[in-house]
């Protein structure tokens, strides 16, 4: 493994190796090209990263603990198991992170509205609280099966003054909510802001939202050094899009030492056709303007995928996880709906923190592996969310 693979990551064209890129129409790449430029005029300017850690500080409260799961590790015996507190963020995920900086950029570029998307509905509640923050429309389209499923965090979107559309074309979930909020967005490029909400999408958006999102391996790696002494043997996170992970890898990728995992839903089971294992189960392909691994069709065409985890069900990946894997410098495995729902409840119960079900497919792997690992070894789990959002469903679906 060549450390100087990692830097500079992506290239002038937004590329991961052969992943990512501008698959749009001229005029859109205009408009993105226009992003890119404004973003990397402000990111690192004094003024823009003051304004934004000062958020993050007294707004989110960052930093989010690094947590030792004693409990949970005495449970599954062997290796110590330490959890990266997102959950506790302002707003309840990780999300909040990179929503911020896009409502900050889209406010300093003049845009009258944001739109996005959210499965779950953690990207939804932390844009329409950022652009609440910074007092800008904000518009969020959302499957109507996760509507339905998810529908703690419709309500609250809606207080706090998005325009929450329903979408009910395809299988009325993540990739569709995707598809519908691109056709709004079309309408009005020039005055419109796209906050897509994961390292998906077209360059710049997987290099924007990494970069908003890194400050959760930077702040884990402190707080691990300080609390074991060293860095931890094996870190991980689940990956839909895959913005939390890329949060917490980006710090780590130099080091060889640490081994790090991505863990995508196997869904109903590999075999079957109901699961989201994109970098397990996809080829390359194309999808929402750029190039990634892709679940596809013999025509190229997305396929429908499935997880327990709304958040997660997206036929693609973000760019540079493709790139990581292609190098083998992620390991990315999977983890069942059952799995997931174990896990959900285990550390409820053991540690009494209620994950979010996309958080919990990376607990479930975490719990596996540290089962076969020595005492001596350590796990750094990124939580990304917490499950208050899936707690009826769970309930209902467990009959508790």
């Amino acid at each position: 493994m060549n450390t100087n693979e990692f830097a500079p990551m992506p290239d002038a064209q937004g590329f991961f190796g052969e992943y990512g890129g501008q698959e749009i129409p001229p005029q859109l790449k205009e408009i993105m090209d226009q992003i890119a430029q404004s973003y990397l005029e402000i990111k690192d300017s004094e003024g823009y990263q003051n304004e934004l850690l000062d958020l993050y500080k007294y707004y989110v409260g960052r930093p989010s603990p690094l947590y030792f799961a004693r409990r949970l590790t005495e449970k599954c015996g062997g290796a110590k198991i330490y959890l990266k507190r997102e959950d506790l963020n302002h707003t309840g995920a990780h999300k909040i992170n990179h929503c911020l900086g896009e409502a900050l950029l889209a406010k300093h570029m003049g845009k009258t509205k944001v739109l996005a998307e959210t499965g779950a509905g953690q990207h939804g509640v932390a844009l329409a609280t950022a652009c609440a923050l910074v007092g800008i429309e904000c518009e969020i389209h959302m499957g109507q099966v996760d509507i339905e499923k998810e529908h703690p965090n419709v309500t609250k979107m809606k207080i706090l003054g998005c325009k929450v559309v329903p979408v009910t074309m395809g299988t009325a979930t993540l990739k569709d909510a995707v598809d519908s909020a691109f056709v709004e967005y079309l309408k009005d490029p020039v005055n419109y802001f796209y906050a897509i909400g994961s390292v998906v999408g077209p360059h710049p958006f997987p290099m924007m939202v990494r970069d908003f999102q890194s400050i959760i391996g930077k702040e884990a790696k402190a707080q691990f050094q300080e609390q074991e002494g060293g860095l931890p043997d094996h870190i991980m996170a689940c990956v839909g899009g895959g913005s939390n992970a890329m949060g917490l890898f980006t710090a780590f990728l130099e080091d060889k030492s640490v081994n790090i995992t991505g863990i995508e839903p196997a869904g109903k089971g590999l075999d079957t056709p109901d699961h989201s294992a994109t970098l397990t189960k996809g080829s390359p392909g194309a999808i929402h303007g750029f190039k990634c691994y892709l679940l596809q069709d013999n025509d190229g065409e997305p396929l429908p995928v499935h997880s327990i985890a709304s958040g997660l069900d997206y036929p693609g990946v973000g760019p540079q996880h493709c790139y990581l894997k292609d190098i083998e410098r992620v390991n990315y495995v999977s983890i069942t709906d059952d799995e997931c729902l174990d896990a959900f409840m285990t550390l409820s119960r053991v540690e009494g923190i209620i994950p979010a079900l996309e958080s919990s497919h990376a607990v479930a792997h975490a719990m596996k592996l540290a089962a076969t690992l020595p005492k001596d070894q350590t796990i750094l789990v990124n939580l990304s969310g917490r499950g208050d959002k899936d707690a009826d469903y769970v309930a209902n679906k467990l009959g508790l």
